[in-house]
């Protein structure tokens, strides 16, 4: 007990400089931090996917176009990207407790206000605010649950942490989509109200200690506004291809991640470590893997949705169960393969997780009108078997290969490799759709186009997979049984 008690006091006494041996919390604490994070990881990716069903009622109610109506969830997406890893930094510098709970009470908030928003503008720009709690949630979540899970528990307890996010994905179309259909829209945001407010009070109450390794270094502005124009002039560039302002936003961005690692690698308490990149092979090809995972599956959904909607006639309802069939096997084997990460090592798992979603994606390309449904719910089953045999052992590996004074930014570096990804798949989903079909309603005179704009995405995505593959397997032996870091600047 008094063991217990000094690991306990120990978080809580952060000494003044960037580098301290782990100290784990010890017994039931860790499964409160976990319960914690289970109930963030939940309402976020929830709040995403249900939005999306519900999309339609917005527009009707506000008179939103097309292009207006994107912003909903573009908005979100941008927030959430441009402010990752600068509040992963800011955690690392102030306490992973205290931006996690300011970020699940401006979620919480903003996901209140938009029960109350009266026009196009202010709900776009409350969703921007809600995706600023999500970066501070996301850019801190892991980054607590890896400092207080040691390695050998570690893929565990990320395992079950990435579930609560699988089954938030898994139940919002179709929990979203009853709640608009019979309660309105504002029911979706009004639900992670009371799911927010108990967070809260378990943080407060429960959640002893903080993790601020690196309390006292400066926080980096300058590269955090670098990066920050960086990444939304590369994500909004995907988001509008093929146009030629797309492919200048994104020249543009790639210039500006250039200007930012060299400024990085010039001052002496940078944003984003470059060492992280350039002397960790397993954090730099661990990122790199999920940049591509994400990049071949996010538009897999909207994709088959199109598909089972427009060329087999069904009914939104009834595509969505089709579609769920994914995140339920990600759901059963995302804790499976944490497991499996301390145990084995993570690239092993990781790479198999690819191989596995290559498959699927290779079975998508000879989708036809006359697929029989079994054959897709076949093929969803691989593509989640696939990603969530990578998604845990990826992260662990990621995790693991870092100092605890990089556990903010390196979560962080994680979710914007997640969000670059997703919007990298959608850009190539809807630059395919530009080139085959061009600007017109897909009608059934069009569905042969339509159809093989498909054939032509899972073959780019299945390519991409290929690839991935062999990043993860190059990536070195991982440390998620035995921690590993980046050497400290100035050591050799």
């Amino acid at each position: 007990m008094e063991k217990e008690a000094n690991n306990v006091k120990s978080l809580t006494e952060v000494p003044e400089i960037c580098h301290t041996p782990d100290v784990p919390v010890v017994g039931a604490g860790k499964q409160i931090v976990l319960f914690i994070a289970i109930l963030a990881g939940f309402i976020t990716p929830f709040d995403g996917s249900a939005v999306n069903i519900a999309l339609p009622a917005l527009g009707a109610e506000f008179h939103m176009n097309a292009i207006a109506l994107s912003w909903v969830a573009t908005a979100y997406l941008l927030s959430s990207a441009l402010f990752l890893v600068p509040f992963g930094k800011i955690a690392d510098i102030y306490g992973r407790k205290k931006i996690f709970l300011y970020g699940i009470a401006i979620f919480s908030i903003s996901s209140l206000t938009m029960t109350m928003v009266s026009s196009t503008e202010m709900l776009i720009g409350v969703r921007a605010v809600q995706g600023i709690g999500s970066a501070m949630i996301f850019g801190t979540g892991v980054a607590i649950v890896t400092s207080v899970f040691p390695p050998g528990e570690r893929g565990k307890a990320l395992g079950t942490y990435i579930t609560a996010v699988y089954i938030g994905l898994s139940i919002g179309p179709l929990l979203g989509g009853a709640m608009t259909q019979y309660l309105g829209w504002r029911s979706i945001f009004f639900v992670n109200v009371p799911i927010g407010i108990t967070t809260i009070l378990l943080i407060l109450l429960k959640l002893k200690g903080e993790w601020a390794e690196c309390r006292g270094e400066k926080f980096d502005l300058t590269g955090s506004v670098i990066y920050g124009a960086a990444v939304v002039a590369v994500m909004y560039g995907f988001s509008i291809l093929p146009e030629f302002k797309g492919v200048a936003l994104i020249v543009m961005g790639i210039l500006g991640v250039i200007i930012f690692a060299l400024y990085e690698m010039r001052i002496p308490s940078p944003v984003l470590d470059i060492t992280l990149l350039t002397k960790n092979r397993i954090f730099a090809f661990s990122n790199l893997s999920a940049l591509i995972n994400y990049s071949a599956t996010f538009a897999v959904t909207f994709l088959l949705s199109l598909d089972l909607q427009y060329t087999k006639g069904f009914t939104p309802e009834y595509a969505g169960i089709i579609l769920v069939a994914q995140p339920v096997i990600m759901a059963m084997v995302s804790p499976i393969a944490g497991r499996l990460s301390d145990r084995i090592e993570p690239r092993i798992v990781a790479s198999a997780g690819m191989t596995f979603t290559a498959l699927g994606l290779f079975l998508l390309i000879f989708l036809t009108e006359t697929t029989p449904i079994w054959h897709l719910i076949i093929t969803l089953v691989i593509l989640g078997v696939g990603f969530g045999l990578f998604s845990s052992p990826n992260t662990n590996a990621i995790m693991s290969s870092v100092d605890k004074r990089f556990y903010g930014v390196a979560s962080g570096m994680n979710g914007t490799m997640r969000l670059l990804g997703q919007m990298l798949s959608m850009g190539i989903a809807m630059m395919i759709f530009a080139i085959v079909i061009g600007p017109v309603e897909i009608t059934p005179e069009y569905y042969p186009q339509f159809v093989l704009s498909l054939h032509y995405a899972f073959i780019l995505f299945t390519a991409f997979c290929v690839v991935g593959v062999f990043t993860s397997l190059v990536r070195g032996k991982s440390s998620s049984i035995a921690h590993a870091s980046i050497p400290e600047k100035g050591k050799k």
